[in-house]
């Protein structure tokens, strides 16, 4: 079983809100999942990225792949803490 760091999309017709999850690769987009550890809204000005970045190294640690689009909410919110 393979485990991914992926977006997981909630809210309406035009006006999506994501939960960043960690899911089994195989599941749904919006299907069975492990546990959240995060969160994203896009329609916010800026979008806001909150993650829980002890639950989000754990997963790391124990070999949880983040998709390419949650890489990069990584590195969004990396430099919104750092401003």
């Amino acid at each position: 079983m393979a485990v991914r760091i992926r977006l997981s999309r909630f809210g309406r017709k035009k006006k999506p809100f994501y939960r960043i999850v960690v899911a089994d690769s195989e599941a749904k987009r919006d299907g069975k999942f492990l546990e959240v550890v995060g969160t994203y809204d896009p329609l916010q000005n800026p979008a806001a990225v909150n993650i829980h970045q002890d639950k989000l190294q754990a997963w790391i640690a124990k070999g949880a792949l983040p998709t390419e689009t949650v890489k990069s909410l990584m590195r969004k919110q990396a430099t919104q803490a750092a401003k």
